[in-house]
């Protein structure tokens, strides 16, 4: 080989990276949360391998010749998985031309899927992976249709493909957001989104059929076609009670509809009716102000009448503000809300499965994801105290077994001006 061709080919070697192979670990005398809705276990141990949890809980033996740290004084749990989030499409919301979340000039509605603009570098990624988040669903934002798009299951890995699975879910949004969108009335949203179901329904029985009066475009049409079959699930925008029951009635017409209830301040109204109908919830907690007239019955108390009524329910919609590393401190404020008298908030392991398995098991991956049980992706984040306090965070995160970096633009900047020399600084800087 010649000398120039070494040359290329050792630049060639530096420029690509090196990828992390998942590790065989233990991590042992732990206080151990499998975020299946138990209690913690202490002195509990965890076992990965081949990027998978093999064993979790107490009495766990240790392999022989793995690797084994000592947990003592650490918790452990499954990686948090963050429910309805615009993770990896924006860099700085307010500025249009880095925010790809919503697409409100646009022919298309419900044919828009986020995954190609997902941005592996997005500094609110490294960011979330910090505070232990290690999955999450990513959803569109509406623009000018009640239909938003389609969502994707996403890892926080720093791999260069984030996307675990595309087209995960439809989002559309009713109650008085969507009444905007649909021409000012609720009345105008539920016809627009029976017409848009029943365009999609014709199409896929007579493929090569198209009305002269159909108001979608054939790939908004197409994309609904596994929303009516219930291959797709349907992720609906919704927080008024009667809302609600509309919702819920719409299995009468399209009975294979996988319907997800998102918002539902007013859920605890109706928590009977969306129990019985099997379908889950992804709730933002405390919420206790009528901000509007849809939400005039808000209550701390709903997520926790709720999941007293036996309705699935995890916390989410982590957009803007509501970053996804503020959930261990939503779930905190459940386990708290217990203690004012008249309150019903969860227990502490209740309060870890809404961050963790509740919201993988509405995305179709129960038993998979957000949860330390033998064959569960290695998604794991030792902590150095309770992970429901405020006081606490994380030091160690895994995702499929491959330990993740923590740093973060953040971060660098905490260490930058934690040690910054003040010397030459100007005068208004000297107090």
């Amino acid at each position: 080989m010649s000398r120039r061709a070494l040359v290329i080919a050792a630049l060639a070697a530096v420029a690509l990276p090196v990828m992390a192979s998942a590790q065989d670990f233990a991590i042992t005398n732990a206080t151990v949360a499998t975020g299946d809705g138990g209690a913690p276990i202490e002195h509990g141990t965890v076992v990965v391998r081949a990027g998978k949890v093999v064993a979790a809980g107490a009495g766990v033996t240790v392999p022989a010749g793995m690797r084994s740290v000592d947990g003592t004084g650490k918790w452990v749990t499954p990686g948090l998985f963050s429910a309805v989030t615009d993770l990896g499409l924006w860099d700085v919301e307010g500025v249009a031309d880095s925010n790809d979340s919503e697409a409100g000039k646009s022919p298309f509605n419900a044919a828009l899927d986020v995954a190609p603009a997902i941005n592996p570098a997005n500094a609110h990624i490294a960011i979330s992976r910090e505070g232990g988040v290690t999955r999450a669903s990513v959803a569109p934002v509406n623009g000018d249709s009640i239909f938003a798009g389609q969502g994707a299951l996403i890892d926080l890995g720093t791999g260069v493909d984030l996307v675990n699975t595309a087209r995960a879910f439809q989002f559309v949004q009713l109650g008085e957001a969507g009444a905007k969108l649909a021409g000012g009335s609720r009345v105008a949203a539920h016809v627009a989104l029976r017409n848009a179901l029943r365009e999609a329904r014709d199409l896929a029985t007579v493929p090569g059929a198209r009305s002269s009066d159909a108001m979608l475009t054939r790939a908004d049409a197409l994309a609904l076609a596994p929303v009516l079959d219930g291959r797709q699930a349907l992720y609906v925008g919704v927080e008024r009670a009667a809302d609600i029951r509309s919702v819920l009635a719409l299995k009468t017409e399209f009975p294979k509809l996988n319907l997800v209830l998102v918002g539902a301040t007013e859920g605890w109204l109706v928590a009977n009716a969306i129990a019985a109908a099997k379908v889950p919830v992804i709730a933002m907690p405390l919420r206790d102000l009528p901000a509007s007239f849809e939400s005039l019955a808000a209550t701390q108390s709903n997520v926790g009448r709720m999941k007293k009524a036996g309705v699935k329910v995890a916390i989410g919609m982590f957009g803007g503000s509501n970053q996804p590393r503020y959930a261990p401190q939503q779930a905190g404020n459940l386990v708290a809300l217990n203690r004012l008298p008249g309150a019903v908030g969860l227990t502490w392991g209740e309060a870890l499965a809404a961050i963790t398995s509740v919201p993988a098991e509405i995305s179709g991956m129960g038993g998979k994801k957000g949860v330390l049980a033998p064959g569960a992706v290695g998604d794991v984040v030792v902590w150095d105290g309770d992970p429901l306090e405020l006081s606490s965070a994380p030091v160690e995160v895994y995702i499929d077994g491959i330990r993740q970096p923590l740093d973060n633009h953040q971060s660098r900047l905490k260490q930058r001006y934690k040690s910054l020399d003040r010397t030459y600084l100007p005068k208004a800087y000297d107090w």
